[in-house]
């Protein structure tokens, strides 16, 4: 949708029915503004709760409410709906928000969404297009003449035509052959952008949607998970420890099986840290976030934010353990490289490694290392295999 201020939107439709709750949770990956649609001869439903409530996990910030089908009720009634929409969305990011009725048989709204989308889209701070490039598949097809082609929202970095890429969790090696935006060929696509990568060297039945096209080198493929997990007021129930969920996670849906850390159960309106044993591997960061939905019948129990990927096998309420996490999810990120290389112990750790398992550009994380080592808190033991060392690790 071009604006009129000339910004170009890329509008995801995700489906209202709660049979495809999974498929909303894909594509509200990487989003920057949600629009929560409501029916006027409907309004506020079951599952209208639920999508609001994935968005405050996926932790989306801004967003507006578009009130639909106006032309089918009375002005009276509209009033008691935007009532019931404003009750609805007190205590949520969408609290105060604003809300255009709208009609697409009448035409009624057209301006004002167009002029508050414009208004929205220019408050929406730049994706950092620096560092590594990551973008989760969302759809997988083929162009004859042309091979392999996914799409999805690029979430950090750039890619250019010609650059070298690999496909997480299953480390497949191809090459960006060609790029679009919305049907226009591209040189570059930018985070925040969503893109058709053409991939060289890769069969269609090799990809699915899941998948992670990213910089080389730059993910760690696994199938444990430490997370911080919090538990939805709405819950039914407590979440028992090793009770089965789906995990959902950028564009990918796995099966897991939650280890809380220091509990028994976590009722509703609760947290607690919980490491995540996966059924098949993913490629994702600290500070991803995820959702976690019953198996059967489909609700959604909470959700969060990933704190370490590929962490060792921890026990259960175990201070240290704990105490580790609560730095991972609170801590400076010199306090988390400090961890990193406390956790290594004698051998060190090198900076690709650290690269990979943290979720910052990989000169941000130089600059911290460096820090470390001029305060005299780590040692550059190797630079051949750029090795580091915490100081008080090499002293004992």
């Amino acid at each position: 949708l071009m604006l009129p201020t000339g910004q170009l939107l890329g509008i995801v439709d995700v489906p209202g029915h709660e049979r495809f709750v999974r498929h909303m949770v894909a594509g509200a990956t990487g989003m920057d503004l949600v629009a929560l649609v409501i029916a006027a001869d409907e309004g506020v439903m079951p599952q209208t709760r639920e999508h609001l409530e994935i968005c405050e996990l996926l932790n989306v910030k801004h967003g507006l409410v578009v009130l639909t089908k106006t032309d089918l009720v009375e002005p009276d009634w509209l009033d008691l709906v935007e009532e019931e929409i404003r009750e609805t969305l007190v205590g949520t990011f969408l609290e105060g928000a604003p809300l255009v009725r709208f009609s697409a048989v009448t035409g009624e709204g057209t301006e004002a969404l167009l002029a508050i989308l414009a208004d929205l889209a220019g408050q929406v701070p730049p994706k950092p297009a620096s560092g590594i490039f990551r973008l989760p598949v969302d759809r997988v097809f083929t162009i004859k003449g042309f091979g392999t082609v996914v799409t999805g929202t690029a979430i950090t970095g750039r890619l250019k035509v010609g650059d070298a890429v690999m496909v997480y969790p299953p480390l497949y090696k191809a090459r960006v052959r060609s790029l679009q935006m919305h049907g226009a060929a591209q040189e570059e696509v930018l985070a925040g952008s969503r893109a058709a990568v053409n991939l060289q060297g890769l069969e269609k039945e090799e990809m699915e949607r899941g998948m992670v096209v990213a910089t080389p080198g730059s993910l760690v493929s696994t199938r444990r998970l430490d997370a911080w997990l919090e538990v939805l007021e709405s819950a039914p129930r407590p979440l028992k420890h090793r009770q089965a969920v789906r995990f959902h996670s950028g564009t990918s849906e796995r099966l897991a099986v939650p280890l809380l850390l220091d509990a028994d159960e976590l009722p509703p309106g609760s947290s607690g840290y919980v490491q995540f044993i996966l059924k098949d591997a993913v490629a994702l960061k600290p500070g991803d976030r995820f959702v976690v939905r019953n198996l059967s019948p489909a609700i959604t129990w909470g959700g969060g934010q990933i704190l370490q990927v590929n962490p060792t096998r921890h026990k259960r309420h175990q201070e240290q353990v704990l105490s580790g996490l609560k730095t991972l999810e609170q801590g400076s990120p010199e306090e988390q490289v400090r961890f990193y290389l406390a956790e290594a112990g004698p051998a060190g750790r090198g900076r690709p490694e650290l690269a990979a398992m943290l979720p910052w550009d990989p000169t941000y994380l130089a600059n911290l290392l460096n820090a470390l080592v001029q305060k005299g808190e780590a040692l550059f033991y190797d630079p051949e295999n750029q090795l580091y060392l915490l100081t008080e690790t090499a002293q004992a």
